[in-house]
C-alpha cells in the first residue's frame, strides 16, 4: 500500500492553542533530535501537490546544500512540511537520518541516507502549523518551533479496503491501520476473519508463515506485531534483540482467509501447507 499525499482540503478541522511542541511531546524524541524543514514548490524542486509522493519528497530532501542550514551534524529525525499558504505549513511526514553518504558528496551537495520513519504518522497531510515570521528560515532545530501555533487538525479521509488479495503492508503502515481513524473500516473487516498471514523480511528475503485463528483473527494478532515488532514470534524476536530497528523491513500478506467458524484442524492445515510450500522452517524464519 503506497500513501499518496494529497492536498486536499479537509472537511473538519480542530482549532485552539495547542502547539507544535505539545505534538511532539506525544513522540518522547527530545527537541535536539528533530530538524523541521519547510519546503516550497520551485522549478528545480518539488514543482506542485504532483510531487508529493513519498519516494519524490525522499529524493529532493535527501540532498542538502554543503553549507545550508541543515548543519554539519543534522539531528536524527527531519520533519518535513510543505508552504500551503502564507506561512501556513502542512506536515509531509518524517525521515530517520542516518548520516551522510561520503561517497556522493559533491563540491555544493551532501547526501543524506533518510529513512522514512512512522514518527507522527497519524498527523501526516492532517497537522498544519504556522512557520515562524521568517520563511527564509526554511530549517529549524525543533526547540525553535516548539511554540508553532496548531493551526488545524484536519479530518482523516478514510481508505478503501484493497482486498485481501491486494493487502502489502511495510511495518509503519501496518502500524497506521492499527492506531490510525483512516483505517477504521480495514479493522473491522480484519477483526471479522481467520487466515493465514505472510511476513517478509525484505532485507534478506526470508520468510515467516502465521496463522491468526479463534477468537484473535488477523486483526488481534497483527495488532501485537505493530505493538512489538515480533508479535511474539521465536525468530523475528531474535532479529529484534539484534536491532529494534530490523523490524522496519518487515512486509505484511495474507496468503488466505477463513470465516469465524472454521475449525482450527482446518487453519491449521493451511498455514502448514504454505510453510511447506514456502520452505520457511528450512530456509525462512518459522522455527516449527
Amino acid at each position: 500500500m503506497d500513501t499518496n499525499i494529497s492536498q486536499a482540503q479537509p472537511t473538519k478541522s480542530f482549532e485552539g492553542h495547542l502547539t507544535l511542541g505539545n505534538i511532539l511531546d506525544t513522540t518522547g524524541v527530545e527537541p535536539s533530535n528533530i530538524l523541521l524543514l519547510r519546503h516550497t514548490y520551485t522549478a528545480t524542486g518539488l514543482t506542485g501537490p504532483a510531487d508529493l509522493t513519498p519516494e519524490k519528497i525522499l529524493e529532493y530532501v535527501r540532498w542538502q546544500g554543503r553549507t545550508n542550514k541543515v548543519g554539519k551534524k543534522p539531528p536524527f529525525i527531519w520533519l518535513n512540511f510543505i508552504a500551503a499558504g502564507g506561512r501556513r505549513s502542512r506536515f509531509l511526514g518524517a525521515y530517520e537520518n542516518h548520516g551522510e553518504v561520503m561517497e556522493d558528496r559533491t563540491e555544493v551537495r551532501r547526501s543524506f541516507d533518510l529513512r522514512p520513519s512512522s514518527i507522527l504518522a497519524a498527523f501526516q497531510n492532517r497537522l498544519v502549523v504556522e512557520w515562524s515570521n521568517d520563511p527564509v528560515n526554511w530549517a529549524k532545530r525543533a526547540e525553535q518551533g516548539t511554540g508553532f501555533e496548531v493551526k488545524e487538525i484536519a479530518d482523516a479521509q478514510a481508505e478503501a479496503f484493497p482486498g485481501f488479495d491486494n493487502l502489502l503492508l511495510s511495518f509503519s503502515e501496518l502500524q497506521a491501520v492499527i492506531e490510525d481513524s483512516r483505517y477504521e473500516s480495514w479493522r473491522e473487516v480484519l477483526k471479522s476473519v481467520q487466515g493465514v498471514y505472510l511476513i517478509a523480511d525484505t532485507s534478506t528475503g526470508q520468510l515467516y508463515v502465521g496463522k491468526a485463528d479463534g477468537a484473535e483473527r488477523i486483526l488481534g494478532r497483527w495488532s501485537s506485531y505493530a505493538k512489538t515488532g515480533h508479535g511474539g514470534n521465536v525468530a523475528l524476536r531474535e532479529l529484534d534483540a539484534l536491532d529494534m530497528s530490523h523490524r522496519k523491513h518487515f512486509q505484511f500478506s495474507i496468503l488466505r482467509v477463513f470465516s469465524p467458524g472454521t475449525s482450527t484442524a482446518e487453519v491449521d492445515g493451511a498455514e502448514a501447507h504454505y510453510k511447506r510450500a514456502f520452505l520457511t522452517r528450512q530456509f525462512g524464519l518459522n522455527r516449527n
